[in-house]
């Protein structure tokens, strides 16, 4: 398995990053190197955010470490996966030389990451095929290999087609792309989908890294908790490239309480009714394979939902139904079947 650093931008392979107030070991209890106030705020009634907090929260990324399966020195914690997808996109790609791979229709972030980060952008759309709409793995590998990317996000499941990506295709780009690009996977929705998780890759493929996150399932968005998931050296490097404090105390606590035994529990129940509520939803068209807590049926690609509709917190029951539609985008339309198929919308609908 070779190294991860040679995809890492020459100029911060040695950068040392911003040494905060909290990076180094403190003693005592008087702190004089943060210029930080000597009494709490009286809002405050505990004092908790008196003091900046710890850069990676010791328990909070031990407790993330254990949910999801690796050390905790493979998890990296910030503001959201948006921001694992920023520190990365920024670590790994020159500006104006090297680009991403990227499965429209697809979250939006992964672009709007590179374009200011000045990296290209290379669209390899998913395929509507009998299984739904699929990431073309074939083609992903050789446009990245052809164009130079550096990196390839894939989504899944989708958002916001629904469908996964079996781990073994997984796998296999990795091992094709190792030593030219990194394979991120991005499992926001990953609690709804069957099977294991591309972390369990990880241990093979250094150019592997994964995005999850605490917004979807764990319903705590507003906390702004999120983990990209790699090689030591990596998520080592990634976190000289972040910001300081990226995990307020009061964000910390949440998640936390969120993440306890008894409270992890009470959500997992929630998932379950999810998965038989969405089991049930009607049907109209042509019906895809999905997961995240949603049933995607459509005609054709076009017109998408921006996001999955999460069964949590979308109800609705025949003949009512919830429709999420965007306007298209120019790269999408070309691959229309026919001028009538960009009137189709996305409709996904799931049973109270």
């Amino acid at each position: 398995m070779s190294s991860v650093l040679p995809l890492v931008r020459p100029d911060l392979r040695d950068f040392a990053g911003y040494k905060s107030a909290r990076s180094e070991a403190l003693r005592g209890e008087v702190w004089l190197n943060a210029n930080e106030s000597a009494w709490a705020n009286p809002a405050d009634g505990q004092g908790r955010s008196r003091r900046y907090p710890d850069p990676q929260p010791p328990a909070l990324r031990a407790r993330l470490a254990q949910v999801y399966g690796v050390a905790p020195e493979q998890l990296l914690v910030g503001r959201g996966s948006d921001e694992a997808i920023d520190l990365l996109v920024r670590a790994l790609c020159v500006p104006g030389q090297d680009a991403i791979v990227v499965t429209p229709p697809v979250f939006g972030m992964y672009v709007v990451c590179a374009r200011l980060q000045g990296a290209r952008i290379i669209e390899v759309p998913l395929v509507d095929g009998d299984a739904g709409f699929v990431a073309d793995l074939d083609a992903i590998r050789e446009a990245a290999l052809a164009q130079g990317a550096k990196l390839v996000f894939l989504c899944s499941p989708s958002n916001p087609a629904g469908s996964a990506i079996l781990l073994d295709g997984i796998k296999a780009l990795a091992h094709a792309l190792e030593g030219h690009a990194l394979v991120v996977v991005d499992e926001a929705y990953g609690e709804f989908a069957d099977g294991a998780s591309a972390t369990t890759l990880l241990g093979a493929h250094a150019n592997v890294a994964v995005l999850r996150t605490l917004s979807k399932a764990h319903a705590l968005a507003a906390a702004r908790i999120g983990v990209v998931i790699g090689g030591t050296e990596l998520v080592a490097v990634l976190q000289r490239c972040q910001a300081p404090y990226p995990v307020p105390t009061p964000c910390a606590d949440l998640a936390l309480e969120g993440l306890s035994d008894t409270t992890l529990e009470q959500t997992r129940n929630a998932w379950r009714s999810c998965v038989v509520s969405a089991n049930g939803c009607c049907t109209r068209s042509r019906g895809y394979p999905a997961y995240a807590a949603s049933i995607l049926r459509r005609e054709t690609i076009c017109w998408c939902a921006s996001t999955i509709p999460m069964a949590l917190s979308v109800h609705c029951s025949p003949p009512a139904w919830w429709c999420a539609t965007s306007a298209p985008r120019p790269s999408w339309t070309t691959h229309c079947a026919s001028p009538s198929a960009r009137r189709s919308r996305t409709i996904a609908c799931c049973r109270p």
